[in-house]
């Protein structure tokens, strides 16, 4: 099947394209340099072309969420979407948490074709997948939480990094795993102690590795099975004021351990993840402030590091994150319902709704904390646009984050009329007046996301090769103000006018038209030497008989039961 999309203006930042009038061309589900005179013409004059938007960061699968989706018949009621025969999309419902069908048709109506599920619990993997194969459209990888895991904690506590790796090859075969994910490390497990750790230094209880011990050796680890993302840090003391400190410190842990891609172009050691939730300064809720300039001057100086947002919308939400003692906190906070999880050896999870009003003060300061730091960090190639849905608010919000962003004027009738005065008075928000282009935009959504994934060869950009994810916004860039014009940004990135994944046209004036379409899984498949590897798999199998209440053969997720799997190769050095 030959396509063409023609006469768009493309904004690509990987290829350093800008806003330039050119033709799109597909093939066999991938752009190809030109196609033959037979091909199926799009007219795309005076529209924006990007690259299939990639999520770095969600929150869409799963066992939490699904907790989520039960602990709030209240979200449900809140939006819901009958079946629409005509285009055979199936009914869906869920505002914060939406429904696997309604999740994938809205994140390909924004332009989105692929999304991370950042928190994966390994016991849990498969049902993560099933979810994830029944949201379409979307091509998708899972991120395993190592950061609380006993055998991690022990490896690394006895400084066995080879062990940790054959350890960690293994549990990311095992689940279909694409990254290693590290939330609050030490924290989780002291919290089935009914504790935390509030430092990087502190001892985890009844193991001997501390979280900054945790972080390096999952940092070398990672390089050594030469994984196409970083290690992806959710660091200590979230939403804790004066966590700033420990924020800084925490991503200075990994430093000067060399970058080691097997595939791709990542050139970063860690990738911090919901900054915003992490730049905070004070002693409490009562001296709170921003701290995103410090943060941002970090990443500025730094090159071994890339952040995601985690950006407030100021909604009604349902947190829920595998940082168990920080919802509790937060349950503590507002009073409202709370649901708590321990997975066995590995990890533990709590959900909680929560609102941020633009009228009370600290969500006030959260939203320009998170402004801050989209604006103050100066290189987008840095960034990744995110709102760790549904924590900080859902992802259907993106289209507002982007007009907020790349109008001042809006930011200003936000502080003047919407937002408490703390917003104002307790950031630096109010002074910044730069607006991102266009370009920023697609790089902070498509270029960055995908590079520091790993899948810059095929996601991300519209150079021959890639996989053939277009999105078109019915917007032109000669005529439309984004500073005047804001709300025009959002109504055109909210639904675009067409929408291509693997070449074939998903979405058309905003509504999706082919929801059959499923996407790929991603996963990292190492190697790894075999002594090492053997041997740690039998310890691994002694230790399931003794722990956990599933058998060692019934836990990994086979390769038959992913639909579509795309394995990514690393070699182990």
């Amino acid at each position: 099947m030959e396509r063409i999309i023609k006469n768009g203006v493309v904004y690509c930042p990987l290829n350093g394209i800008n806003g330039e009038k050119m033709d799109i061309s597909i093939k066999d589900g991938k752009i190809v340099e030109s196609v033959s005179n037979d091909a199926e013409v799009f007219d795309a004059s005076g529209q924006i072309v990007m690259p299939g938007a990639v999520e770095v960061h969600t929150h869409i699968a799963g066992a939490k969420v699904n907790v989520g989706r039960m602990l709030r018949p209240e979200d449900s009621k809140k939006d819901a979407e009958g079946t629409i025969e005509s285009t055979h999309c199936r009914a869906g419902s869920g505002f914060s948490v939406p429904s696997t069908n309604m999740t994938g048709y809205r994140y390909a109506q924004m332009g989105y074709t692929t999304a991370m599920e950042a928190a994966m619990p390994p016991l849990l993997a498969r049902h993560t997948h099933e979810e994830l194969q029944a949201t379409p459209i979307l091509d998708h990888a899972a991120f395993p939480l190592f950061g609380n895991n006993w055998f991690v904690m022990d490896y690394l506590g006895e400084g066995d990094i080879e062990s940790c790796a054959a350890y960690a090859s293994w549990l990311l075969k095992a689940t279909k795993g694409f990254a290693i994910k590290i939330v609050n490390p030490c924290g989780t497990e002291a919290w089935g102690w009914g504790g935390n750790v509030h430092g990087i230094h502190d001892t985890a209880p009844h193991f001997k590795v501390t979280p900054a011990e945790m972080i390096k050796g999952l940092a070398e680890v990672n390089e050594k099975l030469r994984l196409p993302h970083s290690i992806h840090l959710h660091c200590n003391d979230l939403g804790h004021p004066g966590n700033y400190e420990t924020t800084i410190e925490s991503f200075e842990v990994p430093k000067g351990i060399k970058v080691n891609p097997a595939t791709g172009s990542r050139d970063t050691i860690v990738h911090g993840t919901h900054v915003q939730y992490h730049s905070y300064a004070g002693t409490s809720w009562r001296d709170f402030e921003s701290a995103a300039d410090k943060v941002a001057d970090y990443v500025n100086k730094n090159d071994h590091i890339t952040i995601d947002i985690g950006q407030v919308t100021l909604d009604e939400t349902t947190t829920m994150t595998a940082d168990g003692p920080m919802e509790y906190d937060l349950h503590s906070l507002n009073g409202l319902k709370w649901a708590n999880c321990d997975v066995e050896m590995e990890t533990g999870s709590g959900v909680v709704p929560f609102i941020y009003s633009a009228k009370a003060p600290v969500p006030a300061v959260q939203w320009a904390i998170g402004m801050e730091l989209s604006l103050l960090v100066k290189d987008t190639a840095k960034i990744c646009i995110t709102t760790d849905s549904p924590n900080a608010g859902p992802f259907t919000r993106y289209p507002r984050i982007f007009a907020w962003l790349m109008s001042n004027q809006y930011r200003e009738d936000m502080l003047e009329n919407k937002l408490h005065k703390w917003a104002q008075k307790r950031s630096s928000i109010a002074t910044i007046d730069r607006e991102l282009s266009f370009y920023e935009i697609a790089q902070a959504t498509r270029g960055t996301p995908a590079k520091v994934l790993g899948l810059s060869d095929f996601k991300g950009h519209l150079g021959a090769g890639a996989d053939a994810d277009v999105a078109v916004y019915n917007m032109n860039p000669a005529t439309i103000d984004p500073s005047a014009d804001y709300m025009a940004i959002e109504k055109g990135f909210q639904k675009a006018s067409m929408v291509f994944k693997d070449g074939e046209l998903a979405v058309k004036d905003g509504e999706v038209i082919n929801p059959e379409l499923k996407g790929k899984t991603f996963w990292a498949d190492t190697q790894v030497e075999q002594n090492p590897y053997n041997a740690v798999l039998k310890e691994v199998e002694r230790q399931f008989i003794k722990y956990y209440s599933i058998g060692f053969d019934n836990y990994p997720v086979e390769d038959e039961y992913i639909l579509k799997p795309t394995p990514i190769n690393g070699v182990m050095l």
